[in-house]
């Protein structure tokens, strides 16, 4: 919904992210929102590409991808036994990604150099010096195909169904944020599912177009439609839970620290601020949704690349439980660090853009208002 001049110059932020009576706010449209979010998604990506560079750099050099033999999830998210082929995921910063290397031949040239490291800060100097800037976001323009879709229709459905659920609906309350927020990012996953498992067959086993084009047909022949969203179910247990729970933090740190400061308008830092703690805090809590989708990921993967049937792989339940038998809870909640230390800034840098993106726009309607009265 796109809500009239009206009702945005009734908009302002107060307590719990509820909006109350107070001075001019521009409304912005659908558009403008989408491209808020684009801008958003792409200095996101922008940022926090380069640190998972260099995170698996420095894995690739404790594991050599010309030593490995097949892999295997550890229960942290990362790989333990590697044999024939290896797996691991690729984030940057909007959304995890599977990739594939075959006996070494078809891995990427980025994270195959030889070069040795001591530390995060020294791969970031010699990956510098040695191989260029650019190196540092290598992989990243394959991965915004889907990422930046997907993050736009997330943060565009979450304003839309927010405002939507308040002033269409008649809701209130500090829970609207947590159900738009879920609803949002079910939407998103939804519709970019498919697209994930079709780059992840055209990386894993180098399809051409009209050998993709045989390869989904025949899955889906098989399979029924309902292939093509194979791993749904584990990104919705986590990706779902976490977008409720950070939304309705967001809001809800965001409204105390605009009030601290005295402010109805969160300005650049408190969105930022907000953004970095409700992100650290949804992390943690859903953390072994993510060890689960990590693990599911990577034997789809697997599955891609060897040509396995689908009825081989195990599913979610049996996930948690091997994970519980093998490790306790302390398997479903390790990695916690990295984890936070991955999708803190991420979500700090993206919302803080957006909000900036949406404040711009604002502000040119409402001097655009001003000069048509």
């Amino acid at each position: 919904m796109w809500l009239t001049e009206k009702q945005a110059a009734k908009v302002k932020v107060g307590r719990m992210g509820e909006r109350t009576v107070g001075g001019p706010v521009a409304a912005i449209s659908p558009v403008q929102q989408m491209l808020a979010s684009g801008t958003g998604a792409l200095l996101t990506s922008l940022f926090v590409t380069p640190l998972d560079v260099v995170k698996i750099r420095l894995q690739a050099q404790q594991t050599p991808f010309h030593q490995a033999l097949t892999c295997e999830p550890a229960p942290w998210g990362g790989v333990s036994r590697l044999h024939k082929r290896k797996c691991f995921l690729y984030c940057n910063g909007l959304m995890d990604h599977i990739y594939v290397c075959q006996n070494g031949t078809s891995c990427s040239t980025w994270y195959k150099k030889p070069t040795h490291f001591s530390g995060t800060l020294d791969a970031f100097v010699k990956i510098t010096r040695h191989e260029g800037l650019r190196t540092l976001w290598s992989g990243l323009p394959p991965t915004l195909v889907m990422a930046v879709p997907a993050t736009i229709i997330y943060f565009t459905c979450y304003d839309q169904l927010r405002d939507f659920l308040r002033f269409g609906v008649g809701l209130q309350g500090s829970f609207v944020p947590l159900l738009a927020g879920a609803l949002a990012r079910l939407g998103a996953v939804t519709v970019i599912s498919p697209l994930e498992l079709i780059r992840t067959k055209m990386q894993s086993r180098k399809l051409s177009y009209s050998e993709l084009r045989v390869c989904i047909r025949s899955a889906v022949a098989r399979g029924g439609p309902l292939s093509l969203w194979r791993g749904w179910g584990p990104t919705i247990l986590r990706d779902v839970p976490f977008s409720g729970l950070y939304w309705f933090n967001y809001e809800l740190v965001k409204a105390q620290l605009c009030e601290q400061c005295g402010t109805t308008q969160a300005n650049f830092s408190i969105s930022f601020t907000a953004g970095a703690v409700s992100g650290a805090a949804a992390a943690v809590l859903t953390l072994p949704f993510d060890v689960v989708k990590t693990r599911r990921q990577i034997q789809l993967g697997e599955m891609d690349s060897l040509g396995v049937s689908v009825r081989k792989t195990s599913s979610t339940l049996n996930i948690l439980k091997e994970i519980w038998t093998e490790l306790g809870y302390r398997g479903l909640f390790a990695g916690f660090m990295p984890r936070v230390i991955k999708v803190a800034p991420a979500c700090a840098v993206m919302i803080s853009s957006y909000e900036f993106g949406k404040a711009f726009f604002q502000k040119v309607n409402l001097d655009r208002q001003r000069l048509v009265t």
